[in-house]
């Protein structure tokens, strides 16, 4: 079935690089120097790219350097222009230089790829290799555009940098309940933050406010003996953890205890009769790598 009459144009609206929109502005103006300067930047910045970013030996690496300059001086005049017309943009490049509006972007590419992808931080994600390449990549996908096609590259990524803040929120509040465990700072380079923040708030139910980062199997069968003992108040004891973890980390471990008040299975059973190999199987579910082995 084809789309209704007088539809279409609702459902594929236009959407080019901002670089190209912002030629396209040149057809009205008269500056013959304007154009030759914008032109010579834009062939230099595509030849950097080649050298470093793909195969400056190819036609097709030249097309693929010239689509990524494109899709990065677009990013620049995106974010530096969020809220202005195609004509601003022509006159910020005019008046500042394509360079300048590739810079910006490729800095916020660079600025993204140091952010965290997900909760496992490894000793592996500083290697200065490794970063490089994630680098690449993340510049690849962002700013890949082609003149003709629409392009999305800028919603991408702003979608990126609000996913990997919330993970880097995530990082810095398991990297803080590391520092503050109670029997000594943690130094593992290695990091489970999902991990280390469930530790803490399943821990945190049975009161006194201690800050656990890591824990065993041993302490794990303390504390669930001390709780089917004393059923002490589990909103006291988040209360008492909570009070100690600073302003700026307390969203992160206000939403995970939200989400383990009800979810989680360890808090549901920990006061029923199940047998506590049930309980320490799905107790390393929550905790991951964070535990310290102690049974043989």
């Amino acid at each position: 079935m084809g789309a209704a009459p007088g539809m279409l144009p609702a459902i594929i609206a236009e959407r080019r690089p901002r670089l190209v929109l912002a030629i396209r502005c040149l057809a009205a103006r008269e500056v013959e120097d304007d154009v030759v300067i914008l032109a010579d930047e834009l062939a230099g910045i595509t030849a950097m790219v080649a050298e470093k970013f793909t195969n400056d030996k190819t036609a097709e690496g030249i097309q693929r350097a010239f689509f990524l300059t494109v899709g990065c001086v677009s990013l620049g005049l995106e974010h530096e222009l969020t809220h202005e017309g195609d004509e601003a943009a022509l006159d910020f490049l005019i008046e500042h230089g394509a360079e300048h509006a590739f810079q910006a972007g490729f800095r916020l590419v660079r600025e993204l790829s140091a952010l965290p992808e997900d909760a496992l931080v490894g000793e592996y994600d500083q290697d200065p290799v490794y970063l490089h390449r994630r680098l690449k990549e993340l510049f690849t996908d962002i700013c890949h555009a082609d003149p003709s096609q629409n392009w999305a590259g800028y919603d991408k990524y702003q979608q990126l940098h609000a996913q990997r803040k919330e993970v880097q929120a995530i990082v810095r509040a398991a990297g803080w309940l590391r520092r503050h465990h109670y029997s000594g700072p943690i130094n593992d380079p290695d990091l489970n933050a999902e991990g280390v923040i469930a530790v803490a708030i399943i821990s945190a139910i049975e009161g006194g406010g201690r800050i656990m980062a890591r824990t065993s199997q041993k302490e794990f069968e303390r504390l669930v003996k001390s709780v089917r003992k004393n059923k002490p108040d589990f909103e006291e004891g988040w209360a008492a953890l909570m009070a100690q973890v600073p302003a700026q980390h307390q969203p992160v471990i206000a939403e995970r205890i939200e989400s383990y008040r009800t979810h989680c299975t360890v808090i549901q059973k920990i006061l029923t009769r199940t047998a506590m190999k049930t309980l320490w199987a799905e107790f390393e579910n929550y905790a991951g790598s964070e535990l310290d082995a102690d049974y043989g």
